[in-house]
């Protein structure tokens, strides 16, 4: 199914991507993004606690209320692998803990330049590990990820699979970024409608998370060209306005095109991972995430394909 909403408008006066992943402007823009976080987070309906795994910071996002202790997420924020930390994937994860009923758990995945590819992805097995170890059966645990998060979701998604492990029971990707050869035809036909995200910036970020470990075509940087089938059902939901929208319409392409269940949602009126602001059109996604996850959970039939206006 294809959920498309809204109109096609987009003027969000933010630019958060940053204009440099190297030196001082690194540490300014990382700087930024939490306080960005601090000032974006509305925890009225959640209870949270810190814990750690190993050296990484976690943190367990609890719903007030209609909270179901049997299911829990994992969350993996956003930030070119290169910023983000507790406070900025707090903001997304609180909704998402509210939105389904389920703690959410984010952490604070070791970041690149000073430490490329594998790190992130081995903390986040780390977590994943933890937390299926006595705590969550795999079925019972659903992954989201924003961004570069949605790459990293995605990505230990695949390696669960080959390594013939259970995979969680859900994947949901918000603006993911899946192609880090940077070749969709979006990066042009969007660029000046992106008010988030530059050509320039994706391209230094995914050069120093890669490293030396290989080309950016590899399935271990781009999981839309690794292995897509055997995955979870997937929802995913982008913005019509932003640079990586083709990273999710080709994901969603190519895993109905192998069978698998997915679900795209193009926000008409959005913009890259608007689901973080607090404007309408992120409330009302969050409804369409809740209306999915519990149709998913629970059997319940309360999908609705919409076109047009709402």
């Amino acid at each position: 199914d294809k959920l498309v909403t809204g109109v096609q408008t987009c003027a969000l006066p933010i630019f958060v991507s940053g204009s440099s992943v190297s030196g001082e402007k690194l540490t300014r823009h990382r700087a930024a993004m939490e306080r960005a976080g601090k000032i974006a987070s509305s925890r009225g309906e959640v209870i949270t606690s810190d814990f750690t795994v190993g050296d990484i910071a976690c943190e367990a996002i609890r719903p007030e209320y209609a909270h179901n202790p049997e299911y829990a997420v994992i969350h993996v924020h956003g930030g070119g692998y290169v910023s983000g930390g507790l406070s900025y994937a707090g903001v997304l994860a609180s909704k998402i803990a509210v939105a389904t009923g389920f703690t959410t758990y984010t952490f604070e995945y070791r970041l690149a330049p000073e430490h490329p590819y594998p790190a992130a992805l081995n903390d986040a097995m780390a977590v994943w590990n933890f937390l299926t170890a006595g705590r969550y059966t795999p079925d019972h645990i659903l992954v989201t990820g924003e961004s570069a998060g949605g790459n990293l979701a995605l990505c230990m998604t695949q390696k669960l699979i080959e390594d013939l492990r259970q995979p969680p029971c859900q994947l949901i990707l918000f603006s993911p970024w899946t192609d880090m050869t940077q070749t969709a035809d979006s990066y042009d036909t969007n660029e000046e409608y992106d008010p988030i995200l530059t050509r320039q910036y994706v391209n230094d970020a995914a050069k120093v998370y890669i490293g030396g470990a290989g080309d950016a075509a590899d399935k271990r940087f781009s999981p839309l060209f690794g292995e897509l089938g055997g995955l979870p059902p997937l929802f995913i939901m982008a913005g019509r306005n932003e640079i990586l929208l083709d990273d999710s319409i080709r994901l969603f392409d190519a895993v109905t095109k192998l069978g698998g269940e997915a679900r795209l949602d193009i926000e008409e009126n959005g913009w890259h991972v608007y689901q973080q602001m607090p404007v309408p059109i992120a409330t009302r996604a969050m409804k369409r995430l809740a209306d999915y996850v519990s149709g998913q959970i629970y059997g319940e039939n309360i999908w609705e394909v919409t076109t047009g206006t709402k």
